[in-house]
């Protein structure tokens, strides 16, 4: 396997045949590990194609695997990111961490997609809501630390 990214929030391994596999950690690791499971499950349940499918979890080690939603996105247009992002909307869930890194690029199905949803919120009425996490502020600050 290789080794994607290893934070303070997550560690993040592709394996050979291209899955994700994805172990949560740090503070609220258990909070963000539900909330992604959670939104990926709403998503998939609405047929929404540009994110990552469930293929198998661990709630005690919290690690979950997921189908490889392609290359990540070095750069892209405000205009081109914002659309994305709508996209998203669109299906009823917010990003929360509407930044380039979260969009990949999936030459198999010819799109762009988005990835990592432990911070989104469901906005779907009738749905209850996600849990707060953490703040605004304090998921700023952890984008501007390099902890993501």
């Amino acid at each position: 396997m290789e080794e994607a990214k290893n934070t303070a929030r997550a560690m993040v391994r592709i394996g050979y045949d291209g899955r994700v596999h994805k172990y949560f950690k740090g503070p609220q690791a258990q909070e963000r590990y539900e909330n992604e499971l959670r939104v990926l499950k709403f998503l998939e349940e609405r047929d929404c194609s540009f994110v990552p499918k469930i293929l198998d979890r661990n709630a005690g080690e919290l690690y979950l695997v997921t189908s490889n939603c392609g290359a990540r996105v070095e750069r892209m247009s405000e205009q081109k990111k914002k659309r994305i992002f709508k996209e998203l909307e669109e299906f009823g869930v917010r990003h929360e961490d509407a930044e380039v890194r979260n969009i990949t690029y999936s030459a198999r199905i010819g799109r762009f997609c988005l990835i990592d949803f432990e911070f989104a919120t469901i906005l779907a009425p009738g749905y209850p809501p996600s849990p707060e996490i953490k703040s605004i502020a304090d998921r700023s600050a952890w984008r501007e630390g390099g902890n993501n």
